[in-house]
């Protein structure tokens, strides 16, 4: 088990963001699992796998700057099918396809700014 339960933070407009985490964590296995209204008349999103939304994003609220989402990826293909998806998704290059020895030798991860300038991290470690 992860001993990350779930992320959440505020996005301008939460259509805009399901459309593109749609497409860019599919490569994941990460779909759109559940929508719900905000107590301010807003829209929460909830992605995941198996079942159990681990990502969820609301409007009608202040994004946030500086944040950091990283997912964990299988193989670096993932990384790689990531990178492109949320390219032609929309989300802007923050760090294409690579090794990050700073980390250490096997850390192969990519990122992305979502449309808010989120910053989605897929790493394979």
């Amino acid at each position: 088990m992860s001993l990350l339960d779930h992320v959440e933070f505020a996005v301008s407009d939460a259509r805009t963001s399901q459309a593109f985490y749609a497409s860019a964590l599919a490569p994941l296995g990460m779909v759109h699992l559940v929508h719900v209204q905000t107590a301010a008349g807003g829209d929460r999103h909830g992605f995941g796998r198996e079942g159990h939304p681990c990502l969820w994003f609301h409007d009608q609220d202040v994004p946030g700057r500086g944040t950091h989402i990283a997912f964990a990826a299988a193989t670096r293909a993932q990384v790689d099918a990531f990178h492109r998806a949320a390219l032609a998704a929309g989300g802007r290059d923050n760090g294409p396809p690579g090794v990050r020895e700073r980390y250490h030798p096997g850390y192969y991860a990519a990122y992305v700014l979502d449309p808010d300038g989120v910053n989605v991290e897929v790493v394979c470690q």
